[in-house]
């Protein structure tokens, strides 16, 4: 088995003769050819044109071709079962992974199931009714599933990302995302695989149960023991504990009930708002994007007084999305549809807020990170008196100091309210932004402060502010036997990928305590 590599000028990357040509030309040396398959694609933009990298695996004559990838789902009918709190990717595939094993998934949603949701969202873009338990966070799928759907991650220290792409292709997800280097489903096409996610759970004995919000868990001597829905119990020895990083009343209910939690420090800043069109002819470095090249992207990183400040889950031809969980706060995110088509490209530009700079602020203790967050989130809703529409500022006023007096065109579709950005975020944050902004204008993307670009609060739930300790063996909960802490909410991932992985992680470890293979 040989890699090869070449690279494709954009224009030629359609052109399947010439691409064949470099391929022979690459492998004219070699005998007994079996099999050319491509492992990688990518798009290098820095240079003085976009070119792509094609990255293919040779299999010559005595190597051993893989067999495709297939599930191994077993009928669960051994009467072994596990709790998991969530549907989200976490909670999903760590079902997936049980039924491998044939132990029966029980999987427990607060919010409704994937399809149900878009009335609620419909809702919260239109109306600015927020509910609480169905939103862009909370319903089958999690928060990424109507949130863009991106599927790179490079945090890849706890598994390979392989398997879990295989597993999407086989419920449906376009084959591309597993040689593209930035793959993507899309907000319009991953509820169909959600729910033929959904659909091999149920065919295998697993259940699934939406509109049950767990209330508390039953735990017995450290151990847990099952978990109520209100009045409805579900006795079990082993529960996952996949409730997404927005799920603020079950971080409450374990610090009630004395179960360990810990603060944990994330990011937060705003969304900001570009034309594609902008970012592309910086990007690309040609007037007009070719057809045969993506919506550009973009990823910033800069060090302000030792803290960073970056980009976060950019979505080229995108939409800026509400995505509150509760009435009483604002809060976007970010999310574009498969063909990546609207006239907007938007980010998170966020900085990094640490334990030791929040006490010094007066935010101290277990919650001092979520009280934080929530704290910025209800004061921008008290300044748009309560709707869902969003504070926002022209990105070269904001580097001024100054309030717009008018805004640009936006994606948002609840609309925007022109604000002071600059006063209503805590000083140190704004200085780290504004700093930040000005550097990456600099040094990375000149033109990156415009007036013909929005600025949008408050992109506050980048991550878990809270983390829920887990034993690095056993996967288990330090304190409670049988409680796996799991995904983005236990501060465990960041991204469908990372989240999926885990999921994967922590059923393992329940494999392997009950003697079981996979």
């Amino acid at each position: 088995m040989v890699e090869v590599e070449i690279k494709v000028l954009y224009d030629k990357i359609s052109d399947g003769e010439f691409i064949q040509s470099l391929l022979d030309q690459k492998t004219k040396h070699m005998h007994g050819i079996q099999n050319i398959s491509l492992k990688k694609k990518s798009l290098d933009a820095r240079g003085r044109f976009p070119m792509y990298v094609l990255r293919y695996v040779v299999y010559e004559k005595g190597d051993v071709i893989p067999d495709a990838w297939k599930p191994k789902y077993k009928n669960t009918k051994s009467g072994l079962s596990a709790i998991i709190i969530g549907a989200g990717p976490a909670g999903y595939f760590a079902a997936l992974r049980l039924l491998e094993a044939g132990i029966r998934p029980i999987v427990l949603e607060r919010g409704k199931d994937v399809r149900s949701r878009r009335r609620d969202l419909k809702n919260i873009m239109q109306n600015d009714v927020v509910n609480p338990d169905s939103n862009y966070c909370f319903g089958e799928g999690g928060a990424g599933t109507y949130s863009d759907g991106k599927l790179y991650t490079r945090s890849l220290k706890r598994g390979s990302g392989a398997d879990v792409l295989e597993t999407l292709v086989y419920h449906g997800a376009p084959d591309d995302i597993r040689t593209d280097a930035h793959p993507h489903i899309g907000s319009n096409v991953l509820p169909k695989i959600i729910e033929n996610i959904r659909n091999t759970i149920l065919n295998f004995g697993g259940e699934i149960h939406f509109d049950h919000k767990v209330t508390d868990l039953i735990i017995e001597n450290q151990k847990v023991k099952g978990v109520k829905c209100n009045d409805l119990k579900f006795m079990c020895d082993h529960v996952i504990l996949a409730t997404g990083h927005s799920a603020r009343d079950v971080f409450y209910m374990l610090d009630v009930k004395g179960i360990k939690i810990e603060p944990k420090p994330f990011a937060l800043g705003l969304r900001i708002e570009h034309l594609q069109s902008t970012i592309d002819v910086a990007q690309y470095k040609i007037q007009t994007r070719h057809e045969d090249l993506p919506p550009s992207a973009y990823s910033l990183v800069t060090q302000v007084e030792g803290k960073g400040v970056f980009s976060f889950c950019m979505c080229p031809g995108g939409l800026i999305v509400p995505a509150a969980t509760s009435p009483g706060e604002i809060v976007v995110n970010g999310m574009s549809l498969s063909r990546r088509d609207s006239q907007f490209a938007n980010s998170g530009f966020v900085t990094s807020i640490e334990l030791d700079e929040l006490s010094e602020h007066g935010f101290n203790g277990t919650f001092a990170c979520l009280n934080f967050q929530e704290s910025i989130e209800k004061a921008m809703s008290e300044y748009v008196k309560g709707t869902q529409k969003a504070p926002a500022q022209r990105v070269k006023d904001f580097v001024d100091g100054v309030l717009s007096k008018e805004l640009n065109p936006t994606s948002y579709i609840p609309g925007l309210v022109s604000a002071p950005l600059h006063t209503l975020l805590p000083e140190f944050i704004y200085k780290r932004l504004r700093q930040g902004l000005v550097q990456i204008d600099k040094q990375q993307i000149k033109g990156f402060i415009t007036n013909d670009a929005n600025i949008v609060a408050i992109e506050s739930r980048t991550s878990s502010p809270i983390r829920i300790p887990r034993d690095a063996a056993t996967l288990e909960h330090t304190e409670v036997n049988g409680l796996y802490p799991c995904g983005e909410g236990a501060g465990y991932a960041g991204g469908i990928v990372s989240a999926a992985i885990d999921g994967q992680n922590v059923a393992n470890a329940i494999i392997k305590k009950l003697g079981l293979e996979v």
